[in-house]
């Protein structure tokens, strides 16, 4: 008795020490979620993007519901289940064989009855169907729980895919998630890891063992990916919605390709989400009625009655359905096969794999039809034997179904693959012409190769000192400074202090004032911004005040021209340092037209490449402005940017969301104080829209004129960041996607941050992108037309490197629109290589200022050669336009293939084997000094090929990279000089050779008669 007492006792203080851990966890989740959504709501409401953040919160608090729909279906039916368990034999049949006295009164005879529980059990044996021996229960049981393991690894992998470690409303996955079918099972099983293989077989010996207790678990795990894997596709469901038409149509189901692009993902996201519902619920309930009973350590399964049959004939329909469902989707998922010889259905995915796939569809139709129709009608639907001893129609309907479902699932990998062999290789070109036809038109589209403009380009010759006049614009502009050396040497004259870093270096053009009045040039600069790296602050001065109160910001910035070289070989600099002469702060120019044209006051970097800590401003502590000599100038934020902390929920909130508990301890923060975070552009643009892809390189930009009106009466700033921006889809049809995750691609947006202010713009770059008119209509005040922009700013749009590069590396083989060409890739091409520092890398775009052959003027391109695969000589080259009305626009030149034109490899050979070159580089790379041959550059002038090609020199230790030569090739002429000038007037204005004296002995010069004597 007072053992019982004690667990009882025990049992209720286990139970409030549960609640109020439950409690605890709960309060934690509430604040952490509370404080996350009150710090997103502000910094959103800060950069004006407050709409967009409650559409995609609200979207994804909707997708989560669909997770707690999820696990009250599965739970729902995993109770079911408890109430039409089998019972247990051994307690039953043992009180079965008792027979039950009934005493009517004390002086009566008891009575024998019979025991009510024989007879129903009697009647409920009678009722069952499918019992099951020792062998065929476990291999079911078993069977069973490898499947339902199998259902959760998948589900599990998935969602630690889309895991965040730092939860964030602002998270998005433009990626699918994987299909559960047997290859993706086969895949993961041979990719898996060891811990993997030991625990599955471990989570089914614990579904056997506790069934009702695991399967209910694994169902609330498996709701939470699902949960969590839905919410993450937030923004396909609002596209979902906004669908847009591509005016075009795939060339197999004769569809619309914007069915593609927004509506195929949700169908898929729908089958993903069905199939975890309806399989994992299957597999449960199905496991749950067979270890009923005991039934293992029985040794058999005495069947399913009448309420387990129903059950699980409803949900058995259910998994038919869906798996008609997958097979439907499975044939538009043929357009992106990779079976055939090009991306794309092939001619065995359409004549054999299609129908196959259509039949399957229709065949689950019919056996999902049966199978209900058999819960919802069991006497009409029997699969016993009918009076005459024959099976009913049913039974053989159904039967019927499921072989030929059986036998078509089988050949559905077999017979592809034997009419791939034996039909398709035999004459392959014949059978697959369309197939690959419609491969290059649709990949051509996806990558906007069909508006790329082919012409021509013969090269001639015959240049001459008229033409290099003619065309100064473009020799002034030749690039003889990459951005490594440039970057190296900036590092050693121009950071200060060890904190300030040069992350990037930027290639960008700027009209500057000359000496004649009211004219400009246009000059190809450098530009590299001085940034504050709080990690190469000393360790001593690393205090909680200096990283988030005095050091806030970068200062200032450098520009180079690209052709122009310092004396003793280091870079010249437009602008530099920092000014102190006046005690104003305003960075250094090189002359008064440069002053004039770049504007160099209030050069602070609030928002920058590496500004990854949060820093609060105008606190009571002043902030680190710039070094003046041994001491340092400080400042204090007049910016519009950061969050004012004017009550004390803010800070309560800002230092959970932060983790900061100093924001509340420290007296240094006032009523005016702010704190800007997410103050890394990057981060900063991906946290407002995570559902674009961005280039890896932003550039930054310094006008006259502030992108903002509003900002000319309040603060003056000149700095800023543009960001190219892309809108991109894996669900193009046909196209081949190469070595990238997408096969569509569209610069779209071009993205512009004050690096003071911290304010972002969107700017929509090419209004007839579909998806971007998706994304403007479920955001209808995010975008802008790109005219709205700042002139200022628009003169510095550049076309972006990164699609660029993607549109090169997919024009090397989409070139060629003749199919049998292309099948035999004749004409391929590649990115041709070069020496850079003694190491042969693929040639990079270059940007570049030249007058194309058909143009009237000089304009910004960006330029790449190609070369063919098994030659090095020079193919064609494509220039991306940038430029006023050109922008955007493609023009490829191809060179006759009859003529050699000399490519990079070649020109680099012919360098290295020129004696007197080498041996000058053979004498520079002596013991503490390394000579680097820089980018080989291909300048297209008039019909002719200038090749340029920069020599740096510098220490093996603290090395500042110096520009000792350059070498100029033309035709068959080589030339190294210390200046491109230089080089040139020795090509093209050559110093008239001297006659060498004739020098012969004197006895071998015939005397000459002399003059007859005067009379």
């Amino acid at each position: 008795m007072q053992s019982n007492t004690g667990k009882q006792k025990f049992d209720r203080i286990f139970h409030r020490f549960t609640q109020v851990i439950l409690w605890l966890l709960g309060l934690w989740l509430g604040v952490e979620l509370l404080s996350r959504l009150i710090a997103e709501a502000l910094w959103f409401a800060e950069v004006d993007f407050q709409p967009a953040f409650w559409i995609r919160l609200v979207t994804q608090v909707g997708l989560w519901t669909i997770a707690l729909f999820s696990v009250g279906f599965l739970l729902f039916n995993l109770n079911i289940a408890e109430r039409h368990l089998n019972p247990k034999p051994n307690s039953s049949f043992g009180e079965l064989r008792k027979p039950v006295l009934n005493v009517t009164s004390n002086y009566s005879l008891p009575e024998v009855r019979k025991p009510p529980l024989a007879t129903k059990y009697k009647i409920e044996s009678e009722e069952r169907s499918f019992s099951l021996g020792l062998r065929l229960l476990l291999t079911c049981t078993i069977g069973l729980s490898l499947l339902v393991g199998l259902l959760l690894f998948h589900y599990i992998t998935v969602a630690i895919e889309y895991w965040q470690p730092n939860v964030d409303v602002t998270a998005v996955t433009t990626t699918l998630p994987a299909h559960f079918d047997v290859s993706t099972v086969w895949q993961r099983w041979q990719n898996s890891t060891n811990w993997q293989l030991i625990l599955l077989p471990i989570v089914s010996l614990l579904i056997i063992i506790k069934p009702r207790v695991v399967l209910k678990a694994i169902a609330i795990l498996i709701s939470l990916s699902l949960g969590m894997v839905l919410s993450a596709q937030w923004i396909k469901f609002l596209e979902y919605f906004q669908a847009q038409s591509f005016q075009m149509t795939d060339p197999l189901f004769n569809r619309d390709i914007g069915f593609y692009i927004f509506g195929l993902p949700i169908w898929e996201l729908l089958e993903f989400w069905l199939v975890a519902l309806f399989g994992f619920g299957f597999a449960a309930v199905a496991l749950i009625y067979l270890l009923s009973g005991n039934s293992i350590s029985e040794g058999k399964f005495p069947g399913f009655n009448k309420a387990q049959q129903n059950h699980l004939l409803l949900l058995g329909g259910a998994v038919m359905l869906c798996v008609a469902y997958s097979y439907w989707l499975r044939r538009y998922e043929l357009l992106y096969s990779t079976q055939g010889v090009v991306y794309g259905a092939s001619f065995t995915d359409v004549t054999v794999q299609l129908p196959i796939y259509t039949l399957l569809s229709l065949l689950a139709i019919a056996i999902a039809f049966l199978l209900l129709w058999r819960s919802i009608f069991p006497e009409t639907a029997k699969l016993r034997k009918n009076q005459q001893g024959k099976r009913s129609r049913y039974f053989l309907i159904s039967t019927g179904a499921l072989l030929l479902f059986s036998s078509l699932f089988v050949l559905s990998f077999i017979f592809p693959e034997v009419v791939q062999k034996l039909v398709v290789q035999p004459n392959e070109v014949t059978r697959e012409r369309p197939f690959i036809e419609n491969n290059i038109r649709l990949t051509r589209q996806a990558f906007q190769l069909d508006k790329v403009e082919v012409r021509t380009f013969f090269p001639q010759g015959g240049l001459s000192a008229t033409d290099i006049v003619n065309n100064d614009e473009t020799i002034r502009n030749i690039r003889l400074w990459d951005t490594r050396p440039l970057l190296d040497a900036n590092r050693q004259l121009q950071q200060f202090r060890p904190y300030y870093r040069f992350p990037s270096a930027d290639i960008d053009r700027y009209t500057l004032a000359t000496t004649l009045p009211k004219e400009t040039e246009k000059r190809q600069v450098i530009l590299a911004a001085r940034e504050l790296d709080y990690n190469d602050v000393p360790d001593p001065a690393k205090t909680w005040v200096n990283k988030h109160l005095v050091y806030t910001h970068g200062y200032g910035f450098t520009m180079s021209p690209v052709n122009i070289a310092a004396p003793g070989g280091l870079p010249y600099y437009f602008v530099k340092d920092i000014g102190t002469e006046t005690n104003s702060g305003n960075l250094q120019t090189s002359d008064p037209f440069i002053r004039y044209s770049i504007p160099t006051d209030n050069p602070r970097i609030y928002y920058g490449e590496i500004a990854n800590t949060y820093v609060m401003t105008n606190t009571q502590i002043k902030e680190f402005d710039y070094p003046s000599g041994d001491e340092n100038v400080y400042n204090t934020y007049d910016g519009l940017g950061g969050i004012r902390l004017n009550v004390w929920w803010r800070k309560w909130a800002f230092a959970k969301y932060l983790n900061d508990w100093q924001m509340l301890l420290t007296r240094n923060i006032t009523e005016e104080s702010k704190v800007l975070f997410r103050r890394n552009i990057n981060d900063r643009v991906r946290a407002i829209a995570p559902f674009l892809n961005y280039d890896r390189a932003p550039y930054l930009v310094v006008t006259n004129t502030p992108e903002e009106p509003e900002l000319t009466k309040s603060v003056k700033n000149h700095l800023y960041w543009i960001i190219d921006a892309y809108t991109t889809s894996d669900r193009y049809p046909y196209s081949d996607p190469g070595e990238t995750k997408f096969n569509y691609i569209r610069n779209s947006v071009k993205v512009v941050v004050d690096a003071y202010n911290g304010d972002v713009n969107f700017y929509v770059a090419d209004p007839d992108d579909p998806i971007i008119k998706s994304l403007n209509a479920i955001f209808p005040k995010m975008f802008q037309p790109l005219y709205t922009m700042s002139a200022a700013l628009r003169t510095h749009i550049r076309y972006p490197i990164d699609i660029y590069s993607i549109q090169s590396e997919r024009l090397r083989a989409y070139h060629m629109t003749d199919p049998r060409v292309f099948y035999n890739r004749e004409d391929l091409w590649k990115i041709p290589t070069e020496i850079y520092g003694g190491q042969p890398q693929s040639v990079q775009p270059y940007y570049l200022i030249m007058k194309l052959p058909t143009a009237r003027e000089e304009e910004f391109i960006l330029l790449l050669p190609f070369t063919p695969t098994a030659r090095t000589n020079l193919i064609a080259w494509l220039a991306g336009r940038s430029d006023g009305a050109e922008y955007g626009n493609l023009l490829l030149y191809q060179f006759p293939k009859q003529q050699l034109v000399f490519g990079p490899e070649q020109i680099e050979a012919l360098i290295n084997q020129d004696p007197v070159i080498s041996q000058q580089i053979s004498l520079w790379n002596r013991q503490g000094s390394k000579a680097i041959q820089g980018n080989l550059l291909i300048i297209p002038i008039e019909r002719s090929l200038l090749y340029v090609e920069p020599l740096y020199l510098e220490a093996e230790q603290n090395s500042v990279p110096t520009l000792v030569r350059v070498i100029v090739v033309y035709e068959d002429r080589i030339v190294m000089a210390e200046t491109l000038e230089k080089a040139l007037d020795a090509i093209f204005q050559p110093l008239p050779a001297t006659p060498a004296p004739i020098v012969r002995p004197v006895e071998n010069i015939p005397p000459e008669p002399l003059p007859p004597l005067a009379p």
